[in-house]
């Protein structure tokens, strides 16, 4: 049996058990306002991430349009602020 650090033993039980996905979702939550800044996290009333797919809810139409034509940049930043792929793709509602 082949040796491996507690760090990757970590992850790999947080994969296999489904953890993962979840730990996500709560530090995308948290970390919000980080990586968009204050003035378009108070204006987000919803950032949901499931399968590398997250879905922010806004009523304001200008945020709206922003986001749209910002996704690819945008997930690029969430990416790199996680140090890994969490995002492929971004749905506005």
């Amino acid at each position: 049996m082949g040796q491996m650090s507690i760090g990757d033993a970590i992850k790999q039980v947080l994969e296999s058990n489904g953890w993962k996905q979840r730990m996500l979702q709560i530090r995308m939550r948290t970390d919000w306002e980080k990586i968009v800044g204050k003035t378009i996290a108070k204006y987000t009333q919803e950032v949901h991430l499931y399968n590398r797919i997250l879905t922010i809810t806004t009523t304001v139409a200008p945020l709206k349009q922003e986001l749209r034509y910002a996704k690819d940049q945008l997930i690029q930043s969430i990416n790199q602020h996680f140090g890994e792929a969490v995002v492929k793709e971004i749905q506005i509602k």
